[in-house]
């Protein structure tokens, strides 16, 4: 194709898009890192906000943050599901915009933003009742207590923060991700003040604990989703998107569309949050001490996870839009790059997690607390099991992202399933429990599960790649 080539939309909207002449593998490489940068930049300043908290928090002490491992643990479990709705989005807006479709692309965003509200709205209830739901679970009354009181507040975040991801998704296609990143600057910024002023009853505000950081949370999360609509609504730049004109007006068949991807992505990621989440159960079976050390590592991992998380968001845009132009030797290209980005940066955040446990695990203790230096020799064994596990998440997470890109979400949906509930799980039961691990045990499993998720994702990506179009069309 020409670069300059033009493309009229079904309904009449004519734009310009700049189709890519076929790029080299470097080429590749850079435009996926272009785009990945201000993501991985997002989701890491997005995670600082929980770090913030969990920081904070654990200078309250052992049982106060062993609470905010089980709130936000139980938060994220349904939040991440809710986000497979602005996930969808993604690939269908993306595929829309390598075809020059505007009317598609604000079907897509527009119909994503409608499910994901009518899912924060379902959720509230479950979530009110977190303290009865922690107990049946086998953990300790007076943690699932504190839990509840943490949860009540910071459960009305869920509105905000689906929003937030429904506008990324939009914003991430259009090649505006750099104003995703300065709104979560401003909104980790937020969260520190009025954490700090809210936890500990600084600058004149009340002392509230473990309830003034959930207070601060979703205060965060309002301000950084009024920005983003207010960037959206009023930029000259999306006025032929016309996003929010007649945004009451359902478009059942785009509604529906975003459902059937949606769903099937967030219980990909829910397989493995829900991984994570039954192994925060089971340390909590163990003691409050390596649930603390528990939280603590897996808090070090998740803020590395960003990074291949972003790639993967690149990836599934860069892919959605080789997809949508029909062009299978860029699809391929653009896919196996950003696989390979993903693990070499993987490979660095390991090393950090092999050379330096102590001190990683060090930031988020105050030595003059009580059990500090339990807590640390607890959990700096378990970043030496992280730093092996790293690997193979950095490969499940952009594996997923390109299949994505290709509307491929149910088959990786049941590779996520197998991987970490029937392979991840039961060993992490029998190696933590049965040869008496422990905690190691536990995360042993994780490691398997996430290996085995890797291996199936990154083999069916090749798979379907090399059957689309047929062979020759993909050689290159």
């Amino acid at each position: 194709m020409n670069p300059d080539t033009r493309l009229t939309a079904g309904n009449g909207d004519r734009v310009v898009v700049p189709v890519a002449s076929s790029l080299s593998w470097p080429g590749h490489a850079r435009a996926t890192a272009v785009l990945a940068l201000p993501l991985v930049g997002a989701q890491l300043t997005q995670i600082t906000i929980s770090v913030t908290d969990t920081v904070m928090i654990g200078w309250l002490g052992a049982r106060e943050l062993a609470a905010a491992v089980l709130a936000t643990q139980a938060f994220f479990f349904v939040f991440i599901f809710g986000s497979g709705f602005a996930q969808a989005a993604l690939p269908l807006a993306a595929n829309a915009e390598g075809k020059g479709d505007v009317r598609e692309v604000r079907r897509a965003i527009r119909m994503s933003l409608w499910v994901s509200g009518i899912y924060a709205a379902l959720v509230m209830i479950p979530l009110w009742h977190i303290e009865g739901i922690l107990v049946a679970l086998g953990q300790k009354p007076d943690v699932a207590a504190l839990s509840a009181d943490y949860m009540h507040v910071a459960q009305w975040s869920m509105f905000p923060a689906l929003l937030i991801m429904g506008l990324r998704s939009y914003l991430t296609v259009l090649n505006r991700a750099y104003r995703v990143l300065a709104v979560v600057l401003a909104g980790a910024l937020s969260n520190a003040v009025l954490d700090y002023a809210l936890i500990f009853g600084e600058f004149g505000a009340p002392a509230l604990g473990l309830v003034g950081a959930a207070i601060a949370t979703l205060g965060t999360q309002i301000i950084m989703a009024a920005l983003l609509f207010v960037y959206t609504a009023r930029s000259r730049e999306f006025e032929r998107y016309a996003l929010y004109q007649r945004f009451w007006r359902p478009d059942w068949a785009a509604f529906f569309e975003i459902i059937r991807l949606g769903w099937p992505i967030g219980a990909t990621v829910i397989a493995e949050v829900g991984l994570f989440t039954a192994s925060s159960l089971m340390v909590g079976w163990i003691g409050t001490i390596p649930l603390a050390a528990h939280g603590i590592a897996l808090q070090i991992s998740s803020i590395a996870f960003m990074i291949p998380l972003g790639i993967g968001n690149a990836a599934t845009v860069r892919v959605g839009l080789a997809f949508g132009r029909g062009d299978p030797g860029e699809l391929w290209r653009a896919g196996v790059s950003a696989l390979l980005l993903g693990g070499t940066i993987a490979f660095g955040t390991a090393s950090l997690f092999w050379l330096i446990p102590d001190q990683l695990v060090g930031l988020y203790l105050d030595p003059e607390r009580e059990n500090a230096e339990a807590v640390l020799a607890y959990a700096a064994p378990l970043l030496l099991v992280a730093a092996i596990f790293q690997i193979f998440d950095s490969l499940q997470a952009v594996a997923s992202g390109v299949l994505r890109g290709m509307k491929d979400t149910r088959t990786p949906m049941f590779i996520a399933v197998v991987s970490y509930w029937f392979v991840g799980m039961p060993v992490a039961y029998f190696v933590a429990f049965g040869a008496g691990w422990g905690g190691l045990g536990i995360w042993s499993g994780l490691a398997s599960g996430l290996a085995a998720a890797a291996l199936m994702l990154t083999s069916r990506y090749v798979y379907r790649a090399r059957r689309w179009h047929g062979e020759p069309g993909l050689a290159g």
